[in-house]
């Protein structure tokens, strides 16, 4: 019982975790692309 239960929370907290980390990739991949399209002018 004790391990589907940690089972569980793990799953929940890489949830949140992907979650939480996706805008911050986004924003990290548009800055990147306008400094690689400000390198390139």
């Amino acid at each position: 019982m004790f391990h589907a239960l940690a089972d569980a929370l793990r799953t929940v907290g890489s949830a949140v975790a992907t979650v939480v980390t996706l805008p911050f990739r986004v924003v990290a991949k548009l800055f990147g692309g306008a400094g690689n399209a400000t390198r390139r002018a």
